[in-house]
């Protein structure tokens, strides 16, 4: 179904109240994970587990300092935030825009499709890689965390 069908008969439409359901419980998800983070600093060692790929070759993988990036958006500190992992920043930024999509578009009562193709997945791995490699590398090392 995608949307634009008639409901059957006897079917009324969900009210926007209940199509606002998944929207916010992925918010009230997200919001806690931050909310935890943002308590239990990730700065300090022992509270998460270390990246195994820095651990066992001291490679930064496109996901290092991306706990410390969240605990500095919690505390509202963006520069610390993008020192930390840039490209955990630009994630959490474009997750918000997808939210605010999400919800604008069931309150206008169309689908909410986000179809991603090849190509798409093939930027999104290409970005983390060339994110990857630069911050290894000296000229790189301001996107190092």
């Amino acid at each position: 179904m995608t949307g634009w069908e008639p409901l059957p008969a006897g079917r009324r439409p969900a009210s926007p109240a209940s199509r606002l359901v998944a929207p916010a419980a992925t918010l009230a998800v997200v919001g806690a994970a931050f909310a935890y983070v943002g308590s239990v600093d990730p700065n300090e060692p022992g509270h998460y587990p270390v990246c195994p790929l820095l651990e066992l070759t001291g490679v930064y993988c496109p996901g290092c300092g991306g706990l410390r990036s969240a605990h500095a958006l919690a505390h509202g500190d963006v520069a610390a935030a993008l020192g930390a992992n840039a490209l955990a920043v630009l994630g959490f930024a474009l997750f918000a825009g997808f939210v605010v999509f999400w919800v604008v578009r069931i309150l206008r009562s169309r689908p909410v499709t986000v179809p991603l193709r090849s190509p798409h997945w093939w930027v999104l791995g290409t970005t983390a890689l060339i994110f990857t490699v630069v911050r290894n590398l000296p000229v790189g090392a301001v996107l190092a965390p």
